[in-house]
């Protein structure tokens, strides 16, 4: 049971990650189950997308919570932060999108904004932290920092799917374009 469940969130995140329009029948097909079925699960669109992004959330905040950890330096854990939101994959990718449109009200009143931030903020301290050390151009800000990183993250994801990049360079041509990209 559980196990479907995750199909159907899993399949979710992947199409609302594309199109957040999408109907549920789409998702229902790459979930390989009927529609019928994922109303089992889910009463509605809405608790489907509350599901993905409790998914979402979880995964990103535990792979930030491992590199934040285990890296001292922080140019090291800023590489390996990278690398951990490349394996979380459409999982951070959509759940920064969530988090950061139009019709998104940022709130600290809000438990899922609360839980965005808390993931974050361990990426955007230590962004600070290469700042105060002077290993950041000064020219950039860090609002366009992080887009570059949600950028090069989505382009990984994307090369990956299309395979048009080896999958062992994937991480290692994302590293290079995002370091010199933003390294004085």
């Amino acid at each position: 049971m559980k196990d479907t469940k995750q199909k159907i969130i899993d399949a979710a995140i992947t199409i609302f990650n594309e199109d957040f329009s999408a109907p549920l029948e789409n998702v229902a097909d790459v979930a390989e189950v009927t529609r019928r079925t994922l109303h089992r699960y889910f009463a509605d669109r809405q608790d489907l997308v509350n599901a993905c992004q409790n998914t979402m959330q979880e995964s990103c905040r535990k792979a930030m919570e491992e590199v934040y950890s285990n890296f001292e330096n922080p140019l090291e854990r800023f590489e390996n932060m990278l690398y951990a939101a490349i394996d979380c994959g459409v999982k951070f990718s959509f759940l920064h999108r969530l988090h950061n449109n139009e019709h998104h009200s940022h709130s600290q009143h809000n438990n899922d904004c609360k839980n965005y931030d808390r993931t974050f903020n361990k990426f955007k301290s230590t962004l600070d932290e290469l700042k105060n050390a002077g290993l950041l151009d000064a020219s950039l800000t860090m609002e366009w920092i992080e887009m570059l990183v949600t950028g090069i993250v989505t382009a990984a994801i994307n090369s990956e799917k299309a395979g048009n990049v080896a999958r062992t360079n994937i991480k290692k041509f994302s590293w290079h374009s995002l370091s010199r990209g933003i390294l004085a």
